[in-house]
């Protein structure tokens, strides 16, 4: 008779074998919690632009200029403003060959300096995770400081974290602040909840030409239930807010809401010219409006860096018909709902 040879292994030493073949089951495979290699979509007049997707959302990125988002869609509805150059290739006089839709960038706005290495740049980009990614730009030869750029798209809803870093790679100090520049698709509805003492009479100042307004009036522009609301493009495109509330939302014709969140610091100093804490600026085309969360000052020496993060959410919302007013009862509740998240990451 064949005897099996396990037959004779003493019984310690068979639950020892038994218990690492336990083990072996229920250890993870390697690699598992390494990066994954980003998938890549062609969009527009772009090729390889990497992509964060899951059921309901898909983000795309545009490492090749600019380090920007092209695509952020719940159910592909496009949130983002995007030029017909760059959809076609083809000039149009609304929205020129600029760089469009979700676009990221360092201020402060009228004192900067060029920042041709990030804004019209390569980008480097590399998976750090499953839904998220890095973008890098290049040193800026005139800013002195180089831009990464980190997201992370939500398992299951469109709640996309967005974390832009600013390093001083230069042998001076730097000065600078975080400054969002969205280009949302469609002027529609901008809401801003206002929190905190105000600075400016109206709670917003307009730009008109070189000058500043303190105390501007708008048809299309007023303050209801605790909201500064944006109805259609102003007389004059450029505004500035004062809010500290944290967070705005953009309605859109297409029946999406865009939410943004971000961190505010009312005994900090914001380095823009009236210290904003959020702009806007909405041509009277109505094509767009660029949602602008603006940071605070973040002065660095050689070596140091500074991060600033906003949320961004999507949330299916109709657009009011002729004679409604938009429902803010309805947009508290959608805000108040939203997850807690840490919004800003350490300076280093």
């Amino acid at each position: 008779m064949i005897r099996s040879r396990s037959c004779d292994l003493h019984p310690i030493l068979l639950v020892g074998l038994f218990v690492l073949y336990l083990s072996k089951c229920a250890a993870p495979a390697v690699g598992a919690d390494e990066p994954t290699e980003t998938k890549t979509v062609d969009f527009g007049i772009y090729q390889d632009c990497p992509i964060l997707v899951n059921e309901t959302t898909r983000v795309v990125f545009c490492p090749q200029v600019g380090g920007r988002i092209l695509e952020y869609s719940l159910n592909a509805k496009n949130a983002l403003f995007v030029s017909e150059y760059e959809l076609t290739g083809t000039e149009s006089e609304i929205g020129g060959t600029s760089p469009s839709a979700g676009r990221f960038d360092i201020g402060p706005e009228k004192i900067v300096a060029k920042r041709t290495e990030s804004f019209f740049g390569a980008w480097t980009t590399e998976s750090t995770g499953p839904r998220s990614l890095r973008m890098t730009s290049q040193p800026g030869s005139l800013t002195g400081v180089k831009l990464v750029r980190d997201f992370e798209l939500d398992a299951e809803s469109s709640r996309l974290i967005c974390t832009q870093t600013i390093i001083n790679v230069s042998d001076k100090t730097t000065q600078n602040c975080h400054w969002s520049r969205t280009f949302g698709n469609k002027a529609g509805i901008v809401l801003i909840p206002l929190e905190g003492f105000p600075r400016f009479p109206n709670r917003y100042v307009r730009y008109d030409g070189g000058g500043i307004q303190l105390a501007p009036k708008d048809d299309n522009i007023q303050i209801r239930d605790g909201f500064l609301e944006i109805i259609g493009p102003p007389s004059s495109p450029k505004l500035g807010m004062d809010s500290y509330a944290g967070w705005l939302a953009h309605q859109q014709p297409s029946g999406l809401l865009f939410i943004k969140q971000f961190p505010t610091y009312p005994k900090r100093n914001y380095c823009e010219l009236a210290g904003l804490t959020i702009s806007t600026w909405a041509p009277a085309t109505g094509h767009t409006v660029e949602l602008e969360p603006i940071g605070p000052t973040e002065t660095l020496e050689p070596g140091q860096s500074a991060s600033f993060t906003e949320i961004w959410s999507l949330h299916q919302n109709a657009f009011p018909q002729n004679g409604e007013t938009f429902d803010l009862d309805r947009l508290r509740k959608i805000h108040d709902s939203l997850p807690k998240t840490e919004l800003v990451g350490p300076q280093m």
